[in-house]
C-alpha cells in the first residue's frame, strides 16, 4: 500500500493544472491562448453569410456566426489550432453536468483558490470534417459563468477518472470521431450559462444552452442560460489553483 501511495504521489505531484478567465475589464492575456484575453462578447451582429469565415474543403458548411443551439445539436465550425492551419470541427455538446468537489475530487488536496469555485462536466462529441490532423490540440471550447466571462477547460498531470478533460487524441485525423469530457471549474462559486465556441475576439460565439444535470443521474434542474455564450463581458486574465494527491 505504501508503494502504491508514493507511485501515485509522483504520478500526480503537478497536481491539478486550472485556467480560468477573470472578469477584470483590464485584465491580461493568456500568452497560451489569445482568444480567452478576450471579453465573452461583444455587441457585434455578425449575419449569416453563404461565404465561410475560413477556407474549408469543398462540400463542408459552417454554422454561422452567432448561432444559439441547444444541447443535443450540432454545429461545424473552423478556426486556427496554429497560424495559416485551418482545422473543421463538428462539435456536439451532449451534456452539461454539475458536480462537487467531495463527489467527484474526493481524495484530492485542493487549494484555496479552486474551493472558491464550481465545478462542471462538459461532454460532447467531436468529429475532424476537415483535411487537416488536429491530433493532441485543445479542445477550442469555453463554458461562460454568470459574469459573462469566457473559461477555458481545466487539465490534469494525469488522467482523472471522472472527467478526463484532456486535449484531442494523439492520432485525430481526418474523419476521426471521439467523444471528450471537459472540466470547467467556474471562479466564485460562479455558474454555468452556456458553453461556447469563440476561436477569436472578432468571432460572434456559438453557444449551446441546455439543463444541468446531476453527474451520473437525473437532471439537477434547469441551467442559467444567461446572455447565451456571453456576448457582454470584460476582458479575460489567467487564474490558477491547484489541487494534488
Amino acid at each position: 500500500m505504501r508503494s502504491t501511495r508514493t507511485a501515485l504521489a509522483g504520478l500526480l505531484a503537478a497536481g491539478l493544472l486550472l485556467t480560468a478567465c477573470s472578469d477584470d475589464s483590464e485584465g491580461s492575456a493568456d500568452p497560451g491562448s489569445g482568444d480567452s484575453s478576450s471579453p465573452a462578447g461583444e455587441a457585434g451582429s455578425a449575419s449569416a453569410s453563404a461565404t465561410p469565415y475560413l477556407p474549408v474543403p469543398d462540400g463542408v458548411e459552417l454554422t454561422p456566426q452567432g448561432t444559439e443551439l441547444s444541447v443535443g445539436d450540432e454545429a461545424v465550425v473552423a478556426y486556427e489550432p496554429r497560424q495559416g492551419q485551418v482545422g473543421v470541427l463538428g462539435i456536439r455538446v451532449d451534456r452539461l453536468e454539475r458536480t462537487t468537489f467531495k463527489e467527484s475530487f474526493s481524495g484530492w488536496q485542493l487549494d484555496a483558490a479552486t474551493k472558491k469555485s464550481n465545478p462542471y462536466f462538459v461532454r460532447a462529441t467531436l468529429t475532424n470534417e476537415g483535411d487537416t490532423k488536429l491530433g493532441g490540440r485543445p479542445v477550442p471550447l469555453y463554458i461562460v459563468d454568470g459574469k459573462n466571462t469566457l473559461i477555458e477547460a481545466s487539465s490534469f498531470a494525469s488522467r482523472f477518472a471522472p472527467c478526463p478533460s484532456g486535449p484531442l487524441p494523439k492520432k485525430f485525423g481526418p474523419g476521426a470521431k471521439t467523444d471528450v469530457c471537459l472540466v470547467y471549474l467556474a471562479p466564485d462559486k460562479g455558474d454555468l450559462t452556456a458553453v461556447s465556441f469563440r476561436p477569436t475576439q472578432e468571432f460572434n460565439p456559438i453557444t449551446w444552452t441546455g439543463d444541468l444535470e446531476k453527474v451520473g443521474g437525473d437532471k439537477g434542474g434547469k441551467g442559467d442560460k444567461g446572455d447565451k455564450g456571453g456576448k457582454k463581458g470584460g476582458k479575460t486574465g489567467g487564474k490558477t489553483g491547484g489541487a494534488s494527491r
